[in-house]
């Protein structure tokens, strides 16, 4: 089997090293990919620019241009915006077998009204909202409800279009912001303005395979994976402002089996009914962004894909073949596919760039020691970095988020040591990391 991976950061990369891992997996086609899926082992970089058949071709009409060129049986797509533009819908098109989901699907995180409104309509649990397309009732709105308060734009923002607002001052400045001054351009240019859940937040990734024909055999289904919780203040003690994510441990040893069977039951289960209901085709990996209420488990957000970093962290436990899970999501019999895992834990803290998640530096060396290299049960991750252009093998940064060292324990305490352990071997200049990644305290509260 010859799979293409579409994208080029953290998560894409363990993406790759997972299905590299399959017998059944000949050759993975990296689109475009980055220094880290450079040299793993059954793993192509391919830089669509640098390929003379694609000229003329633009978009995400180059993936089934690539697929075709290079015969490849399935595609993985990594990140949200290639498939808010539709590119499952072009590559099933094509005949081409790809794990993500089409446009329909998408929708539920490049738009936050529409997946408010799917949750609404299918009684999934989550925080009371409303949506706004005129500044003026968007403020009015805030001025009734006070605050805290919530003010997301509604389309994709790279992680930027969400304020928890814990003043009255705070959201009406985040109207202003995102509907005003068009700092998210279009992606702002309609807001959900929703109330503030107090608890704290978990990550559960899952595995889907929804299509009309499946849902009529009773075969459609959603598969959870092991929770994961992400770190997405930038200081320790969950202090400072919000980033991609500085961190992530799965499993979650606080969630209890009365949480799991409530998210099951007011979140999955409406979720998948909801789908069903809606005749989507739904082939691919959900993130469900939880905040833990006393009311029980609510739904922050959906993602149509994989998280980052979580995906560092949850895929180093499968137990299982990642590219035979992806044959089965794409072929309908996800419903019977063994999913087990190992037990123990993975701890993933995540180095930045200094500056981030603002102005930063790029083209920096990054160096790994050798004993960081060859660390047991660990696995570093890289995101932002590609091949230093000078000698064609080592790194150089090209990213805010540059790495995630991915280390299992049978412990968490044992896990968290050797992260941090491989972490000390790793430089680059203003290299900066959170220390507290798992530690209590560290996990954030309140709403995304």
């Amino acid at each position: 089997m010859k799979i293409m991976v579409i994208g080029s950061g953290g998560r894409e990369h363990a993406i790759c090293w997972t299905l590299a891992k399959s017998p059944s997996v000949t050759e993975i086609v990296c689109v475009p990919g980055n220094g880290g899926t450079a040299a793993e082992s059954k793993c192509r970089n391919l830089d669509p620019a640098a390929c003379a058949y694609l000229d003329g071709v633009s978009g995400t009409d180059i993936y089934p241009a690539i697929a075709r060129h290079e015969g490849c049986t399935m595609a993985v797509v990594g990140p949200e915006d290639p498939l808010a533009a539709g590119v499952a819908d072009e590559l099933w098109n094509a005949g081409v077998p790809t794990v993500g989901p089409k446009s329909k699907g998408a929708a539920l995180e490049a738009s936050k009204d529409v997946a408010k409104q799917f949750m609404h309509a299918h009684r999934v649990a989550c925080a009371t909202s409303e949506t706004f397309t005129d500044a003026e009732a968007a403020r009015a709105y805030i001025k009734t409800h006070g605050a805290p308060i919530v003010v997301k734009a509604d389309g994709l923002a790279a992680g930027k279009g969400v304020v928890v607002a814990a003043t009255e001052a705070d959201a009406l400045n985040a109207v202003d912001e995102f509907m005003g001054k068009e700092t998210l351009g279009a992606a702002g240019k309609k807001l959900v303005i929703e109330e503030y859940l107090q608890g704290v937040e978990i990550s559960v990734l899952a595995a889907v395979s929804v299509t009309p024909e499946s849902a009529k055999a009773g075969k459609a289904c959603i598969v959870p994976f092991v929770t994961a919780r992400d770190h997405k203040r930038l200081l320790d003690g969950a202090k400072g402002p919000n980033t991609g994510g500085m961190g992530a441990v799965a499993p979650v040893s606080d969630v209890t089996p009365e949480q799991m069977s409530a998210f099951d039951e007011r979140i999955l289960k409406p979720t998948l009914a909801g789908m069903i209901a809606e005749n989507m085709d739904y082939r691919g990996f959900i993130f469900f962004g939880l905040m833990l209420t006393a009311d029980g488990p609510k739904l922050l957000e959906y993602n149509v894909r994989l998280g980052d970093p979580e995906t560092q962290a949850v895929l180093p436990l499968m137990d299982f073949d990642f590219a035979e899970l992806c044959r089965a999501i794409t072929n309908g019999t996800l419903k019977d596919f063994p999913c087990t895992w190992k037990p123990g834990f993975v701890c993933a803290p995540v180095a930045v760039s200094g500056g981030y998640p603002h102005a930063y530096k790029k083209g920096l060396p990054l160096r790994v020691t050798e004993k960081a290299k060859n660390a047991p049960d660990v696995k570093i991750f890289i995101a932002g970095a590609k091949t230093a252009e000078n000698d064609g093998t080592g790194l150089v940064t090209s990213g805010g988020r540059v790495l995630a060292v991915s280390a299992y324990g049978e412990t968490f305490e044992q896990a968290r040591r050797a992260a941090y352990e491989t972490m000390a071997g790793i430089t680059f200049t203003d290299m900066f990391f959170r220390t507290d990644i798992g530690l209590p305290g560290a996990a954030e509260s309140g709403a995304l």
